[in-house]
């Protein structure tokens, strides 16, 4: 493989839960008197972290969300995932070929450490991921598009960015893995290809990742 570390966005590459998130999302901002649709909430909040949720609002409507809107919206997501929640098909046989081929890797998620790890947990997906190899926005002072997450997470994991590749399916996250000076492949199992402007390459399966960054 020509990259020295794999970095994994969370939220709809490892885990399934952006139908999850987005659509209590969605209710969420519609009860708080905000119509939010659906569509509308993947198209303005998938792979960002939660402070975008507020900006936006404010930003629009000149009103702010409720102090305690980032507690019950987590409540109700984490609710949900132990649920519904599963891992993303072939995730599974995907990290085990790279630990099999000696490749390193780690997530770099807009969520917080707390949502990661519910997820991980739920979907078994725990046991591939030490704790040192997982990162959230709560690490850096900014979230995607920015592209501090990732350049953090290649510092603390001893890669150069150039030997980096980003696996995404959100156009904030392949606007960070740009920023960042990272190859980026873009997987379009929920988010079309012509919104995730810029990607190295497309793939909308990951059994065709190995192949791409081979």
């Amino acid at each position: 493989m020509r990259y020295e570390l794999v970095i994994f966005d969370n939220d709809g590459v490892l885990v399934d839960s952006e139908p999850i998130a987005n659509t209590i999302l969605a209710g969420y901002l519609t009860e708080l008197g905000h119509p939010t649709s659906y569509e509308e909430s993947l198209h303005d909040y998938m792979g960002s972290a939660v402070h975008r949720v507020h900006d936006l609002v404010e930003e629009r409507t000149g009103q702010k969300l409720p102090a305690d809107f980032d507690e019950t919206l987590h409540a109700r997501v984490f609710a949900a995932f132990e649920r519904e929640l599963v891992a993303v098909d072939g995730v599974q046989d995907l990290l085990g070929k790279l630990v099999a081929d000696g490749v390193a890797y780690c997530v770099a998620s807009s969520a917080t450490h707390e949502r990661i790890r519910v997820g991980h947990r739920k979907t078994g997906l725990d046991q591939w991921f030490e704790e040192e190899w997982i990162f959230s926005s709560e690490d850096v002072g900014q979230g995607k598009p920015s592209p501090d997450l990732f350049l953090h997470a290649a510092e603390r994991m001893g890669v150069a960015p150039e030997r980096c590749v980003v696996i995404e399916d959100s156009p904030l996250g392949v606007e960070a893995a740009r920023a960042a000076g990272m190859d980026v492949y873009g997987f379009t199992s929920m988010m079309p290809a012509d919104r995730l402007v810029g990607v190295t390459g497309y793939f909308s399966d990951i059994s065709q990742l190995p192949q791409l960054l081979a």
